[in-house]
């Protein structure tokens, strides 16, 4: 193995970093890039889970190209906190942690993107902070109950709670959520193994809202159930917003992303082929573009949102940019 001392897998253009929240807990972020918009990329919700490990590929891509970019930690994750008073309770305290992060960094404005469990704190802040958020992007997550809570998403063939923790569960949770099985690598398997180690616990304090968000399981508290509703909310944004969803998706099937795309008429879906769960790592050749050309002009190129297989089920939004 060859991690650094901080048990992270090195990759040239990033940077590890901490801050300290207003709270009192230590945060910790990659970063890429020196100035330009603020980009905040916020990673999945499976054990193990880190700002490094979601976007290795993308973060430097945007930094060489004139973004400021952070990658956080969540709480339960990477490299964060483990004392008790900050494990996350439930879904709401991401946010709180999202608008504390930014605030630490003095990040007035900024664009936000997610994957998975980022997806979901995507749309849960962007709803809580609009004037705080200049675009969004998705990446194949789910947007609270502004799909009906009486659909259920499609059951995958790799179970969300199938970690048994060990390395060789790691490698095999890995091997499912990623298309491309050469972006497995032992570095990769033994920082999320290490990590997840030390939060399993904090990690299972949140874990019941996540599925209750996700309508796998009935909400049981209707105060947190109304601070995440996304119903009258997100479908109201006219933020602009993107979302690419896999088409070789096992964990959360493409068809939940088309059943979302019915419920976000303002949000310009993408179905890219050749891809999985965590689409910005199975295909950097047309996440990191994409991500680019949007964070930076507001559109994408006509030429571009074909490769990204831009949806034909509706008819494009005019951030795809034609002729």
């Amino acid at each position: 193995m060859t991690l650094t001392s901080e048990n992270l897998v090195a990759v040239p253009g990033m940077a590890s970093r901490w801050v300290r929240l207003a709270n009192g807990a230590r945060a910790h972020y990659m970063t890429s890039g020196d100035s330009g918009p603020a980009v905040i990329l916020l990673h999945g919700g499976l054990p193990g889970s880190s700002g490094l490990a979601g976007w290795r590929f993308m973060a430097p891509y945007l930094g060489e190209r004139g973004f400021r970019v952070y990658c956080p930690d969540m709480p339960a994750f990477g490299l964060s906190d483990t004392r008790p008073e900050y494990w996350p309770r439930g879904m709401e305290d991401f946010v709180d942690f999202i608008g504390a992060f930014a605030d630490a960094l003095c990040l007035d404005r900024f664009h936000l993107a997610g994957n998975s469990m980022g997806c979901m704190n995507t749309v849960n802040y962007t709803v809580a902070h609009p004037d705080r958020v200049l675009s969004f992007a998705l990446i194949a997550g789910d947007i609270g109950d502004v799909v009906p809570e009486d659909v259920r998403p499609p059951k995958g063939q790799f179970h969300m709670t199938a970690y048994d923790g060990t390395r060789e569960g790691m490698r095999a949770m890995m091997e499912a959520i990623i298309h491309r099985k050469e972006a497995v690598s032992d570095d990769l398997v033994e920082m999320r193994y290490l990590s997840a180690s030390e939060r399993l616990e904090a990690h299972r304090q949140f874990w019941p809202t996540l599925l209750q968000y996700r309508h796998i399981v009935p909400w049981t508290d209707q105060n947190r159930a109304a601070r995440l509703t996304t119903k009258g909310r997100i479908d109201r944004l006219d933020i602009p917003g993107i979302y690419l969803y896999g088409r070789q998706d096992i964990l959360t099937p493409v068809e939940w992303g088309q059943v979302q795309e019915d419920h976000l008429p303002g949000v310009q879906f993408f179905y890219p082929d050749d891809c999985g769960h965590q689409g910005q790592t199975d295909r950097p050749d047309l996440f990191n573009p994409v991500f680019a050309e949007f964070f930076g002009y507001g559109t994408v190129s006509g030429e571009l949102a074909d490769r990204a297989g831009v949806s034909d089920r509706r008819p494009e939004l005019p951030l795809v940019k034609r002729g």
